[in-house]
């Protein structure tokens, strides 16, 4: 591939399991993609260095130079002030109050600009995607957490400390499941992937001849996506599983709309691979408790960008603070 162009934007999306890096141009198509093992705990303080060697072993196999490259967008898991660019914490990672932009701006010599990762992925849906440029959005991805990404007036709402946003962490049962942020109960504990096997755990304990503890018992364990499958081969347990993990979702997502009165609200991660009726069902309890005047003027649907999201909303950070 020889890449032909100037004012090339890096998107990079930082993930627990794998770094995502894509080369985007000025209209956000993603002209190369690749990605990198993410180096974690103890050697999370590598991971830059290792960003940094990738990208420039790519510029160099497809004959391009450093030059060429604008600028740098990050999104990170976690708690982040986008003003800093430092990560207050990032359990996943192992980071506490890192220094995320300086370090990469020392290594590379471009600018940087740092976003939470659900942040990055509602801007990249709306620029690209299913967001299709609305001014009022929410974006929730529902992976091995909840993120939630909220824009308000074609802006991204970050809050004084850069945690705005962050409905995984709405408290919903406050004695319910631990949670990584060491409070109980968040949104996030019941209706991520884990918070779903959480429920699952819960049936299976009071329900030992249940399909789902039988699969338990075979298989040494289960998934979410073990959990949809049963419902969608009828199971009742698994069923209600299902409804009260949309349930919840509707009722939260009903909750934060009154505040900001969306237009469109993505749901997108892993667990919304689940398809149309799952997402249908979030919007069934959305409309039943929300606000009829919000409600009547907002969509629910699936995001549109799948893992792409982030590349291409870090590397919208690059271009909105370059315009």
């Amino acid at each position: 591939m020889n890449i032909q162009m100037d004012n090339i934007l890096l998107g990079i999306d930082i993930g627990g399991t794998t770094v995502k890096i894509g080369m985007v141009n000025d209209d956000g198509e993603i002209i190369h993609k690749w990605e990198i093992p993410t180096t974690i705990g103890d050697q999370s303080h590598l991971l830059v260095h290792h960003i940094w060697k990738s990208i420039l072993e790519q510029v160099d196999s497809l004959s391009l130079k450093t030059t060429q490259l604008c600028g740098m967008g990050i999104g990170a898991p976690g708690f982040i002030n986008n003003k800093t660019g430092i990560v207050h914490e990032a359990v996943n990672i192992g980071w506490k109050n890192y220094h995320l932009a300086d370090e990469f701006k020392e290594i590379s010599g471009l600018p940087v600009f740092v976003e939470n990762d659900a942040n990055v992925a509602a801007l990249g849906e709306n620029w690209k995607g299913g967001g299709n440029h609305a001014k009022h959005l929410i974006a929730v991805t529902l992976g091995t957490g909840v993120g939630g990404g909220i824009i308000t007036d074609g802006a991204v709402l970050t809050g004084e400390s850069g945690t705005a946003g962050e409905i995984g962490h709405l408290t919903i049962d406050p004695d319910g499941y631990d949670c990584n942020c060491g409070r109980r109960g968040c949104l996030e504990t019941i209706t991520s992937a884990t918070g779903i096997v959480n429920q699952a755990m819960d049936v299976i304990a009071t329900n030992p001849e249940s399909k789902l503890a039988i699969f338990y018992k075979d298989q040494g364990g289960l998934t979410a996506k073990d959990v949809f499958s049963f419902a969608h081969t009828g199971d009742p347990l698994s069923q209600e599983i299902i409804d009260h993990t949309a349930d919840v979702l509707g009722r939260a997502l009903a909750n934060t709309a009154i505040i900001t009165n969306p237009s469109i609200i993505l749901i997108g991660g892993g667990v919304s691979k689940a398809g149309d009726q799952f997402i249908g069902l979030i919007d069934t309890y959305f409309k039943n408790y929300a606000l009829k005047r919000i409600s009547e003027n907002c969509e629910v649907k699936i995001a549109e960008l799948g893992n792409d999201a982030g590349m291409i909303g870090a590397a919208y950070l690059v271009k909105q603070n370059s315009d």
